[in-house]
């Protein structure tokens, strides 16, 4: 499965913690993140990411237009509901695209939580069925 991890300043902390907690489950998947994000992940929770760009230099864009091509299953991004970001309509877009593409996403620890355990409880596999796809490989232009 292709999972797009995404944190604002504010949630990377979690989110790194929660990559590492997770990290036998993610590692069995083709993990992808937004720029700062997805280093942290790399040299703190030592997953394979591909990196995309940061959120607000078009990264949030990156990952929406693999979810409008059917080609991300799962969206696990740590908002911060609390500080207003300047690239707030390209976050909204990229909801609103997993929502009309019935994308899993995930937008707190909780859910996500839920979401990786389903995950290894093989409950997300209608996703591969749906799409087609099977032995996928890791990389932006296979995603």
């Amino acid at each position: 499965m292709n999972i797009a991890l995404i944190a604002h300043d504010k949630k990377k902390d979690h989110l790194v913690s929660f990559t590492t907690a997770y990290k036998d489950i993610l590692s069995k998947h083709h993990l992808f993140a937004t720029g700062t994000t997805g280093l942290r992940i790399i040299n703190e929770a030592g997953l394979d990411v591909h990196r995309f760009q940061s959120g607000p230099y078009g990264g949030d864009q990156e990952i929406g237009a693999l979810v409008a091509n059917n080609k991300m299953d799962i969206v696990i991004f740590f908002r911060d509901p609390l500080t207003s970001q300047p690239h707030e309509p390209d976050i909204s877009a990229l909801i609103r695209l997993c929502d009309v593409y019935s994308v899993p996403l995930a937008t707190n620890l909780g859910t996500a939580e839920i979401l990786i355990k389903g995950l290894e409880r093989g409950d997300l596999a209608w996703r591969t069925i749906v799409n087609g796809r099977s032995g996928e490989t890791n990389g932006a232009d296979q995603a």
